[in-house]
C-alpha cells in the first residue's frame, strides 16, 4: 500500500509486542506527523562500536520524517513500542530540553572532552527543526564550551547554521558531511521522500565549503544493483561543489527494515526487485543483512570489493581525502567563560 510522503509502505509487527495492527483493505493509513515529547533525563550516548567513528552522539529527535526506507535506525523505534515502518517517520519523539541538558553534561568535571556526533541515528536536520531549533540551540552551547562536533545530515537546512559552524571552524572543532545516496531526483523521491532534493545538498555542500567549515560526503548507503553505478558521479559532483573528503556504507537492512525495502522494491520496482535482492545478499554472505562488526559497513565478497575499487579509484582521481580532517579539543573551556565569543 503505498501512502503518500513515506518511505515506508506500512506497520510491521514490533519484535518485542505480542499485538498486532492490522487495517482493513483499503483503509489508508494517516499520514499526519506526531511529535511527542522525550523526557529524557541526558542527552549524550556512548557508543562501543569499532565500526563508527565516534564513542559519543547526541540525538534531538528519536523517529525521523525524512522517511528513507532503508534507515537502519528503523528498529530503534522499537524499543519505544511503536513499528519501525510508517511510525518511525510518523511518530517523532522531540528532546526539547536536549540544550539544556546538554550544558549541563559538558559542564561536569566528569566530562572528557571529546568529538560529539550529531546525531549518530537519526536526521538532526529532518523538517521539524525548521520550527523547534532543538539542533541548533544545542550547537550554541557546543560552541559555547568550544567542545568539537561531527555532523551527518541529508538536509540543506544545515546551512542555516553556518553562523555557528564557521566559528566552531575557526577552532578546529567541527565536520560536516553530506549523505548522498543518488543525483536521481525521481529516484530520491520515492527512497528518501522528505529529504533535500540532491542538488540541494550540493548546494549545501558548497555553502559550507565557502564559509570555510570543512565539509565531506557520505554516500550512504550505496544499494547494490541500485545505486553503485551512480559513485562517479556522485563524488565528481561533489568534489566540484568543494567536498574535501568522502566516505561511503553499504547498504544494512537490520530485523524489519528487510520487509520494509523488500515491500518498497515490490511497489516501486518490481522488475528490478529479484535482482536488487540478489545483489544485497552476494555482499552479505547470502543474507539481506550482516550485523558483525568490521563487515556490516562495507560488506564482503568478490561485488562488494568491487565496489570498494569503484570508490577508492574515483575517490583518488578526484583528490578527495579518505579521511575527515581531525577535530581539536584545545580550544575547550567549562564554565565559567560560556557566554563570551569564540574570537
Amino acid at each position: 500500500m503505498k501512502v503518500p510522503g513515506r518511505g515506508a509502505t506500512s506497520n510491521p509487527t514490533n519484535r518485542f509486542e505480542r499485538m498486532k495492527v492490522v487495517f482493513d483493505e483499503g483503509e489508508e493509513v494517516p499520514p499526519r506527523t506526531e511529535f511527542l515529547v522525550d523526557r529524557s533525563h541526558t542527552v549524550l550516548t556512548r557508543n562501543e562500536s569499532p565500526d563508527v567513528g565516534f564513542d559519543v552522539s547526541l540525538n534531538p529527535y528519536r523517529g525521523c520524517e525524512h522517511g528513507c526506507v532503508y534507515c537502519y535506525a528503523r528498529p530503534s523505534h522499537e524499543y519505544l513500542g511503536f513499528s519501525s515502518g510508517i511510525d518511525f517517520e510518523s511518530r517523532i519523539l522531540v528532546k526539547r530540553d536536549a540544550a539544556r541538558l546538554l550544558r549541563r553534561e559538558l559542564a561536569s568535571e566528569s566530562w572528557t572532552p571529546r568529538t560529539v556526533a550529531l546525531s549518530g541515528v537519526t536526521d538532526p536536520y529532518q523538517p521539524v527543526e525548521r520550527k523547534l531549533g532543538l539542533t541548533r540551540a544545542c550547537l550554541e552551547v557546543l560552541a559555547e564550551f568550544r567542545n568539537p562536533v561531527s555532523i551527518v545530515t541529508k538536509n540543506h537546512l544545515v546551512t542555516r547554521d553556518t553562523d555557528i559552524l564557521a566559528r566552531l571552524a575557526e577552532v578546529d572543532a567541527v565536520q560536516v558531511r553530506l549523505s548522498v545516496t543518488t543525483l536521481d531526483a525521481d529516484l530520491r523521491r520515492v527512497l528518501e521522500p522528505r529529504t533535500s532534493t540532491p542538488d540541494r545538498r550540493l548546494a549545501a555542500v558548497a555553502e559550507l565549503a565557502r564559509r570555510g567549515v570543512p565539509v565531506g560526503v557520505m554516500v550512504a548507503p550505496v544499494i547494490p544493483g541500485l545505486t553503485e553505478h551512480e559513485i562517479p558521479r556522485i563524488l565528481k559532483a561533489a568534489a566540484e561543489a568543494g567536498a574535501q573528503a568522502a566516505a561511503y556504507q553499504l547498504l544494512r537492512l537490520p530485523h524489519a527494515v528487510k520487509d520494509l525495502f523488500r515491500e518498497w522494491l515490490e511497489l516501486h520496482l518490481p522488475e528490478r526487485r529479484d535482482r536488487i535482492l540478489r545483489r544485497v545478499e552476494e555482499v552479505r554472505g547470502g543474507r539481506l543483512n550482516d550485523g558483525r562488526f568490521h563487515y556490516r559497513m562495507t560488506g564482503e565478497g568478490i561485488y562488494a570489493a568491487q565496489i570498494a575499487d569503484l570508490f577508492e579509484k574515483t575517490r583518488r582521481r578526484l583528490k578527495l581525502s579518505g579521511e575527515w580532517p581531525p577535530l581539536s579539543v584545545a580550544a575547550f573551556r567549562r564554565s565559567g567563560q560560556l557566554r563570551l565569543p569564540l574570537s
